[in-house]
């Protein structure tokens, strides 16, 4: 059993996409901090602007770690870390057929979209900002999201062939 070539090339264009949207998102919160005049390539107005979205109490632990630890914990990572993680985990897992990789790479897409509809929601209703690095997030959470559905019915398809 192989990986089809065009998973195993979806998977390392969003997977790789991803990460370089996370570190970009890191790289304008750690500047924005060091330097409050700070204007990022993603910040083009007034409304759109992703600096403001990175820096606000959003932009660490979606806004809701902070009730649980200091605002200054280690717990509380950007979420451009946690992105990061999360790609690096989808690019890991993607070189397993194994179906417990498969079923975690589906769990962890679901958290990720889940995420990424509870972020949009604050950008949309909250912030009443436009990001586009943030929107590309999104768009990136749920084509994994797809991706990783195919590969567990095509797993599950041919262990049922095999079986």
């Amino acid at each position: 059993m192989a990986m089809p070539k065009w998973e195993r090339k979806a998977r390392i264009f969003l997977c790789v996409f991803g990460l370089f949207l996370s570190v970009y998102a890191l790289h304008v919160e750690l500047s924005r901090e060091r330097n409050p005049d700070y204007r990022a390539m993603c910040d083009l107005g007034e409304s759109v602007s992703c600096s403001k979205v990175f820096t606000s109490r959003w932009g660490r632990g979606f806004g809701l770690v902070q009730f649980f630890v200091a605002q200054d914990s280690p717990l509380n990572q950007p979420n451009s870390v946690l992105g990061t993680i999360f790609y690096t985990l989808q690019m890991g897992l993607g070189m397993s057929l194994s179906k417990k990789a498969a079923m975690l790479l589906v769990f962890s897409s679901w958290v990720s979209v889940a995420g990424s509809l509870y972020l949009a929601s604050i950008l949309a209703f909250v912030l009443g900002d436009f990001c586009m690095v943030c929107v590309s997030t999104y768009i990136v959470n749920f084509v994994l999201l797809f991706t990783n559905l195919r590969r567990r019915t095509a797993i599950e398809g041919m262990k049922e062939k095999a079986g």
